[in-house]
């Protein structure tokens, strides 16, 4: 069941490069199926020309998703112990996609309390990619998701991105570091590092 007042983000909308999808995602909400819901407000932008990019070696069984029809979610394992989720754009075997970071949580904080028990505030609920897929029970079997039509979707309640998103390099790799493509909301709390 979809909240009121929302609608799903079209096929289209994702047939974008990651750096032009990127901060279009700003203000949207990620919607789990049991209604967790958070609005985005922080992206990484990755594409397979990119040497920090999962695609960049080409298509494995890990990265498929990444590699398959825009409009997806793409969740990987990192680190042995955290999942991360990415929402695939461009075009079939552009092996791109734009990686959700942080989100700010609107709907279902209860169970998002239970699923990160570790959270000291509401604020460090989906502050940071692994934990915004805990928080939401994103793990490898949400690998492949229809953001379209679910079970875990993208929606437009009709808040706008901001004019002008900060613009920073990207957060925790160490290759290609100095591109600008990470993009969050001015002045959010909820960003894992302004």
């Amino acid at each position: 069941m979809r909240p009121p007042g929302t609608v799903p983000l079209p096929r289209r909308f994702y047939h974008r490069t990651a750096q032009e999808l990127a901060p279009l995602l700003l203000n949207k909400l990620l919607v789990a199926p049991d209604g967790r819901a958070g609005r985005i407000v922080e992206v990484e932008a990755y594409s397979e020309d990119d040497p920090a990019s999962h695609s960049h070696r080409g298509r494995t069984t890990r990265n498929a998703t990444m590699f398959g029809p825009p409009g997806h979610l793409y969740v990987y394992f990192t680190y042995g112990m955290h999942w991360c989720a990415n929402a695939v754009c461009g075009a079939p075997d552009d092996g791109t996609a734009v990686l959700l970071r942080a989100l700010e949580p609107v709907a279902g904080l209860e169970k998002m309390r239970l699923a990160r028990p570790a959270a000291r505030t509401d604020r460090d609920l989906c502050r940071g990619p692994a934990r915004l897929a805990q928080a939401l029970g994103i793990d490898g079997e949400a690998d492949g998701s229809d953001l379209v039509h679910g079970p875990f979707r993208i929606l437009d309640d009709g808040v706008n991105p901001p004019p002008r998103p900060t613009t920073t390099t990207r957060v925790g790799i160490t290759r290609a570091k100095e591109l600008p493509w990470r993009w969050y909301v001015p002045g959010s709390r909820y960003v894992s590092r302004p």
